[in-house]
């Protein structure tokens, strides 16, 4: 079994940059969602009057799949924390184009480690794990207004880490536990959770971590496994002559060669041969749950017709197989690093370091913090 394809995304939920080798680090490959896009409006609902951020993600607004990516890589090169080491590279950058499909192709370059010292700090919540961002400022949001119709926000992680919750952890992945909300993200209500994907501003205080376990804006871990066998099973639900495009699951690393599809299910750890002859531990800790995202036309910004906006449900008959998600089908296993950092590229070795007796089961969050709502399964 060897690594097929890896994938980075600077801007979460725009298209997927590919790559010939990366860094594994704890909390992802550098770049990857350090970026994060919010529509932004007024709640007149409240007093004082906030400023309203709705988290942007490709499921609820399919648009973002007409933005690709790219990275310089000459200029980014990047130390192992995923920023740009001080050797000359603060330069690197990522090309943002917008390519709609009956409009004429724009595009932007934004720093992939922007100086932010005279950036406005703002809160954000992505699937109820609060962190501290920054306000990338008018011109690059004025940019994104422009291409999307209304007034968004884009913000930069920096420094900052989003709490990782749940039993995703790998101290906490064998347990079946109910995690309470995060230090400093105050007590919510679940059927406005349940109801919202809006983040406020201002309305926390002290949120997010800056070392040891923690995330980007990753769902909810930093690396998500998939295999192109299973693609190929899901390509076998389709039309004669019609292929699921891989890049729709949004994952890391895509891996080749083992027995059969799904078998990736009872996984609990990959060992990678990196540089160096040296083996780097990928420790797959939950499943990954599917959304409409699926279904997404990327030529059109749309959901697809037909085959192509059906594959979401062709998933439900048969890959609901995880009891602590039982609505919502599995495809691919969330990871975290579990040894040392170093680098691999498409073409190294990959066994199976760990396996399951059974399939694990994604626990729920506290009910008080609404994480059961629908806009939780998806990877983005």
């Amino acid at each position: 079994m060897k690594i097929s394809q890896l994938y980075t995304y600077p801007i979460k939920s725009l298209r997927a940059v590919p790559l010939n080798s990366a860094q594994l680090t704890p909390h992802g490959f550098p770049y990857d969602r350090r970026f994060m896009l919010f529509k932004v409006s007024q709640d007149d609902t409240s007093a004082p009057l906030h400023t309203r951020l709705t988290k942007m993600t490709v499921t609820y607004f399919p648009e973002m799949g007409l933005f690709l990516q790219t990275i310089d890589h000459e200029q980014a090169s990047a130390d192992v924390n995923g920023h740009n080491s001080t050797s000359g590279s603060d330069n690197g950058t990522v090309t943002v184009t917008y390519s709609p499909p009956n409009g004429q192709e724009k595009e932007i370059v934004i720093h992939l480690r922007p100086p932010t010292e005279s950036l406005e700090e703002v809160y954000v919540i992505l699937h109820n794990s609060p962190t501290k961002a920054f306000d990338m400022g008018s011109n690059i949001n004025k940019w994104f207004s422009t291409c999307f119709g209304f007034e968004t926000m884009l913000v930069y992680l920096g420094p900052h880490l989003r709490p990782v919750l749940g039993n995703l952890a790998p101290r906490n992945a064998e347990k079946d536990v109910r995690v309470q909300p995060p230090p400093g993200a105050g007590p919510t209500n679940s059927k406005s959770w349940l109801g919202s994907i809006a983040s406020y501003l201002p309305s926390l205080r002290s949120v997010g971590v800056t070392n040891g376990d923690g995330l980007t804006f990753a769902d909810c871990a930093p690396y998500l496994v998939i295999t192109e066998e299973s693609v190929q099973q899901v390509s076998s639900r389709l039309p004669e002559g019609m292929e699921m495009d891989i890049t729709k699951f949004r994952a890391n690393i895509v891996l080749t060669g083992t027995s059969g599809a799904y078998e990736e299910d009872f996984w609990g750890a990959i060992s990678i041969k990196g540089e160096g002859n040296t083996s780097k531990e990928i420790l797959l800790t939950q499943n990954c749950m599917r959304c409409q995202s699926l279904n997404i036309d990327y030529k059109t910004g749309r959901y697809g017709i037909g085959d192509e906006g059906q594959i979401l449900k062709k998933l439900m008959k048969d890959r609901r197989v995880d009891e602590g998600k039982k609505w919502s089908p599995v495809f691919g296993r969330y990871g975290f690093l579990g040894n040392e950092e170093g680098a691999i590229e498409v073409g190294d070795e990959v066994m199976i370091s760990k396996k399951n007796s059974e399939r694990t089961k994604f626990c729920k969050w506290d009910d008080t913090i609404g994480v059961t709502g629908p806009d939780f399964d998806a990877t983005e």
